[in-house]
């Protein structure tokens, strides 16, 4: 393939990334994105396999049918409610596959670079490796700790900020070292040694974070995976990865920013790591007594909506376990039917990825012109007759308003307890992701709904 056309291919599949990020910025435009970036990916894909590689064709393809018959499998069995820690283990590949490249590119010796040009790519090679590398590990970690493989409870060293700035400094300190290394030996070693420190910050950084911020990592990780592919471009002269990169980095870093507004955290806090604790502790108390908690059965929330003018509903990650949401979008159907105002209130970091509670409703044809963002509906709560909480904890809590040492203090929240009557669905009184105890329970207008998600609103829609 001649170069014109390699270049041709590569423009037409960045313009089709450009477009699929476009369209995954809109629920109503999404699946035409995806389908714009599944055309790039193969556009791509097709022009690099027969423009640049030249011999090993069929170890190439059996590796890509080994990596694609995974990747079928994944997408065909994984449910939506794993689908936060699908993201996150496959951002550690991306990371992972920066760090085998970077050490590859180092011991190819059958290009020699002279003067700036080998400090340039040194540096270039030490970057990929170093973000790889923090990536890998940090998603290893968002994927245990998202899978429940292990706590989601913030681990913090003593002196974890000083930790961290040692381990910056030492790390700037290598890439020096490694940049004027004189012999191949010695610049083995500076990567090696780096990578190690790159390893353990992602541990370091992740492990430090609070469960209420998962979804924020999730995104940042991404951000990350997106650099590392970028920095891969530079140390393989392949400018499509660059673009590629550049634009899932940027991309994610702008979702990662808008996603700390909204809970109202600091940028620069998630990229340092540690974020999402708190030193106080009198919030993870409970907030009132169980004897104070109203209970109600399923013919009287259906007996409750069905004389409300206005609906509210709030899913939250219970509702994605218990794959209710299909239920959830007949309930909505025939009470629309029956003339009440129906609508569905999203928090931007509800379940743990974002984005997580749009893609359910949609996979339940729920219409997108009833789907409101947290900033669209927190004013219309004194005007809702009845809300409905479904596994939902952290983005309902009062206690983000009211209690300055809460964990999720200064975190906007929905306000359901404005409203007359907050339905509130849970299988039992434990705290939420963020084991943060919820004083929405025992408010006067508030009912409980225990039991199963989805076998709670089966007898609820019976009942309507």
């Amino acid at each position: 393939m001649s170069d014109g056309i390699m270049t041709m291919a590569y423009i037409g599949a960045s313009i089709l990334f450009i477009l699929a990020l476009g369209g995954l910025s809109n629920q109503e435009t999404a699946r035409k994105g995806n389908y714009y970036g599944i055309t790039g990916m193969a556009i791509a894909l097709l022009a690099t396999i027969i423009g640049i590689v030249t011999e090993n064709y069929l170890l190439m393809l059996a590796c890509i049918a080994i990596g694609g018959g995974i990747g079928f499998i994944l997408a065909k069995k994984v449910e939506m409610t794993q689908m936060p820690e699908l993201v996150a283990i496959l951002h550690s590949l991306v990371g992972l596959a920066a760090v085998i490249v970077g050490f590859g590119t180092f011991l190819d010796h059958t290009t020699e670079y002279t003067g700036a040009e080998l400090t340039i790519h040194n540096v270039e090679i030490y970057l990929g490796i170093l973000i790889g590398a923090l990536t890998f590990s940090g998603s290893i970690l968002a994927y245990l700790k998202l899978s429940a493989k292990i706590g989601g409870q913030p681990l913090t060293l003593p002196g974890r900020h000083f930790l961290n700035l040692i381990l910056l400094v030492a790390a700037v300190y290598f890439m020096f070292r490694f940049a004027g290394a004189e012999n191949v030996d010695d610049g083995q070693l500076y990567l090696i040694i780096m990578t190690v420190i790159s390893l353990l910050f992602g541990v370091h950084m992740v492990m430090a974070i609070g469960g209420a911020d998962m979804p924020v990592v999730v995104s940042m990780l991404n951000s990350y995976s997106g650099w590392a592919a970028a920095a891969t471009g530079f140390m393989l002269s392949n400018d499509l990865l660059i673009v590629i990169g550049a634009l899932v980095g940027s991309s994610g870093a702008i979702l990662s920013y808008i996603m700390c507004r909204a809970m109202n955290r600091k940028f620069l806090s998630v990229i340092a790591g540690g974020f999402g604790t708190t030193t106080g502790g009198g919030s993870s108390q409970a907030q009132g007594d169980a004897g104070d908690v109203q209970a109600i059965d399923a013919e009287s929330v259906a007996n409750l909506l069905s004389a409300a003018k206005k609906v509210m509903i709030i899913p939250g990650y219970g509702m994605a376990v218990a794959q209710a949401q299909h239920t959830v979008f007949e309930m909505s159907r025939i009470l629309r039917e029956q003339g009440v105002e129906v609508g569905f209130g999203i928090h931007p970091v509800a379940g743990r990825m974002p984005g997580h509670m749009n893609v359910l409703l949609a996979e339940a044809r729920v219409p997108y012109d009833i789907v409101y963002e947290m900033d669209e509906i927190n004013e219309d709560f004194p005007k809702v007759d009845v809300s409905i909480v479904i596994g939902a904890n952290d983005i309902v809590n009062p206690a983000a308003l009211d209690d300055p040492d809460s964990p999720i203090a200064g975190m906007p929240v929905l306000e359901p307890w404005l409203g007359k009557t907050t339905i509130v669905l849970k299988r039992s009184m434990a705290s939420g992701y963020a084991g943060v105890d919820n004083p929405l329970f025992y408010k006067e207008n508030t009912r409980m709904l225990f039991g199963d998600a989805k076998e709670s609103l089966d007898e609820v829609l019976k009942n309507l």
